[in-house]
């Protein structure tokens, strides 16, 4: 597979869950960079490519886009089965989805820049509101999910047994985004030992927000 085109932005937890899952897959891709911030999603050229205009968006080589990092990754797993990202049984894709649904789309969804942004502009929120509602969601999550992996005999050095799949992808983008907003990671041992597990690696250390093009320090 050649031509791919990623438009994202480098600090966006869902663009590096795909730079995640690209490097995994060993496939390469053009980075096409939008910078949120100085809202350069919501321009008329991009929103021509994505009219969400929103950031992970790929474009396949056959000029088709694909949109919302979670189809994207599966989309490039089952068609780059190697290195697969969910198990293969059914139970425990059905598992490794849960853990992932739990960052996705009950965590992602209240805390991203359209929200923050909404509270600070809207609902006048000072930064420090900001700050606490961000934590405040994530330990409503984190909470069951340390719980989740830390009773379960199927979790390994990753989420789901000893290679890293979608699960640890996007806990991985997860705990990283935490660090912006100072969440307390000491109640979380077993994510915090999954999060060092999945930077270990040269994958998701070449797709970390950090590295890429449009990173500002």
């Amino acid at each position: 597979m050649t031509g791919l085109v990623l438009h994202n932005y480098w600090r966006s937890s869902t663009s590096y869950r795909v730079r995640i899952a690209l490097a995994m897959k060993g496939l390469d891709y053009e980075y096409v960079p939008h910078h949120l911030r100085y809202g350069e999603h919501l321009e008329p050229a991009y929103k021509a490519v994505n009219p969400q205009g929103l950031v992970p968006a790929l474009v396949l080589e056959d000029g088709r886009l694909l949109s919302q990092s979670l189809a994207i990754i599966e989309y490039l797993d089952e068609t780059v089965p190697e290195p697969p990202l969910l198990p293969d049984t059914a139970i425990g894709r059905a598992r490794v989805r849960m853990l992932a649904q739990i960052i996705a789309c009950d965590i992602h969804p209240v805390n991203n820049l359209r929200v923050l942004t909404s509270l600070r502009t809207v609902f006048r929120a000072g930064d420090q509101d900001v700050v606490n509602w961000f934590r405040h969601w994530v330990n409503e999550s984190f909470q069951p999910l340390e719980t989740m992996l830390s009773s379960s005999s199927e979790t390994g050095t990753f989420c789901h047994g000893d290679t890293p799949g979608l699960a640890d992808i996007c806990l991985a983008a997860q705990v990283l985004n935490n660090t912006r907003f100072g969440v307390d990671m000491s109640p979380y041992p077993v994510i915090s030992r999954i999060h060092e597990a999945c930077m270990a690696l040269p994958v998701f250390q070449r797709a970390a927000p950090k590295n890429q093009i449009d990173a500002e320090s």
